[in-house]
């Protein structure tokens, strides 16, 4: 009778601690939860251009939730500058309407609608891309992608480069166009 009395009282405590407690931890009363990390280490800047300027475009798959693929573009001869990253999908598109790199054209297809897309995603959800000391291409993905589009360096007279360091903003018009 005694251990049905204190397996009670510990079951009551439990709630008690889950109930008030831990809500009373956290300053919203939310418990958020955040898995992987704000930023991609997409690897060796010159590997990577390497890569890119001999197979097209990397494509990264969102394995999570699905909705952040994105591609990793570089352009130009220059490691350290000229790289962009961009949602894998205009706005609005499903997965399966995931752009396939033209690499005769060197732009994307929509195979969903035919919309043809810059090969820099000028017109897309961009996340801004830097290159360490250490040579490494890092992709933030911490800001919201509706907020901002891939912007060509304003210091580039070619506007075809980001330069080390530089983010993306709110970038030109809408540069796609359809069949």
């Amino acid at each position: 009778m005694l251990a049905l009395g204190g397996i009670a009282l510990g079951i009551i405590l439990v709630l008690v601690l889950f109930v008030v407690a831990i809500p009373s931890l956290t300053e919203s009363g939310k418990v958020q939860v955040k898995l992987g990390s704000d930023t991609y280490d997409a690897g060796p800047a010159s590997s990577r251009a390497s890569n890119i300027a001999k197979d097209g475009p990397l494509l990264f798959s969102d394995v999570s939730s699905g909705k952040r693929d994105i591609y990793l573009q570089h352009i130009g001869d220059d490691n350290n500058s000229g790289w962009f990253a961009f949602d894998a999908r205009r706005p609005g598109q499903p997965r399966d309407c995931t752009l396939r790199w033209q690499s005769s054209s060197s732009d994307f297809h929509d195979p969903c609608d035919g919309t043809i897309v810059t090969g820099d995603g000028s017109s897309l959800p961009s996340y801004p891309v830097t290159i360490t000391d250490e040579g490494k291409v890092i992709v933030d993905l911490n800001p919201d992608p509706a907020d901002t589009t891939s912007t060509p360096d304003p210091t580039d007279t070619a506007n075809t480069n980001r330069t080390k360091g530089t983010t993306g903003t709110t970038g030109p018009a809408d540069t796609t166009t359809s069949k």
